[in-house]
């Protein structure tokens, strides 16, 4: 096994990013957020985020883009892509679905890299990092220190023949398999519960915090018309609001406010829709 690859590389960036939240979390959980350590273990985390997305973003770009294309069709054909968000682009058959686009993962970890600490952004990185390590740990280390063994009585050739992987490696694609669609749904909830922190900051008139809001708002936009996850999480919270306003102690007028904001939501979500100006050739597509 070759380690000196992209592909080895992207992982280690994952490991690394796991350690540096192991390491702030000590650090926050002892109240020394900003200590030296915190603020390394912090900055390391989402340069190490960079740097892995980065190299998706790299292969991505070689991929997609035609030589001679116009810059403004690349860009629009890079940030419409699903393959093109959050930088996480799977790289094994085991995940259900490639859950976050390139271009926009690299801005926005270089905007948590050069912002203030605000360690909720780190827990949907995480949550990504769990599952990549997890997946290269099954289907790239494990089987170069330990191969597989052929099933017994079975001829290498035969359709029986197929050779059976390690206990470790079994438990963790079933650990993958069964959690992968609540953790999508968790850093779903994470990543729109960020934003109303981010919406506290600039209430509050936090240093930069209308900006790093505006930023993060592009963000999770071109999250929800992407992630299948972040739309499901949107509509049940907007059903449980919907149950809450609906009882006979809600004033009129908040219902009737509760409806003004989801009307002009959809009105934002419909005038900001990429695919109107991509065209049906960047539609979304089926998760692949």
């Amino acid at each position: 096994m070759n380690f000196l690859t992209p592909y080895s590389a992207w992982f280690a960036g994952h490991l690394t990013l796991l350690l540096s939240v192991l390491r702030y979390s000590l650090s926050y959980f002892t109240l020394n957020y900003y200590s030296r350590w915190a603020q390394f273990s912090y900055r390391l985390a989402f340069l190490s985020a960079v740097v892995t997305y980065g190299i998706v973003v790299f292969k991505a770009y070689r991929a997609r883009v035609k030589p001679g294309a116009h810059p403004q069709q690349i860009a629009l054909l890079l940030l419409s892509d699903e393959n093109v968000q959050y930088l996480c682009k799977a790289h094994s058959p085991t995940w259900a679905e490639a859950e976050s686009t390139l271009m926009r993962g690299t801005v926005i970890s270089l905007v948590w890299l050069y912002s203030r600490q605000i360690p909720l952004a780190l827990l949907p990185f995480t949550v990504y990092s769990v599952f990549h390590v997890a997946t290269y740990t099954r289907t790239n280390i494990i089987p170069t220190l330990s191969p597989p063994k052929p099933v017994a009585g079975a001829s290498p050739t035969s359709p029986g023949g197929v050779k059976s992987q390690s206990a470790l490696a079994n438990s963790i694609g079933k650990f993958v398999k069964e959690y992968y669609d609540s953790s999508m749904t968790l850093v779903a909830a994470l990543e729109i519960l960020l934003w109303f922190r981010l919406l506290l900051s600039a209430l509050t008139l936090s240093k930069g915090s209308w900006i790093l809001l505006g930023i993060y708002t592009v963000f999770l936009r071109a999250r929800f018309q992407q992630s299948q996850f972040v739309q499901s999480a949107f509509a049940q919270g907007a059903a449980r609001i919907d149950q809450h306003v609906q009882s006979p102690n809600v004033p009129p007028a908040v219902r009737q406010g509760w409806e003004s904001v989801k009307g002009i939501g959809r009105q934002v979500v419909d005038a900001t829709d990429v695919r109107k100006y991509t065209g049906p050739a960047t539609a979304q597509k089926k998760p692949q």
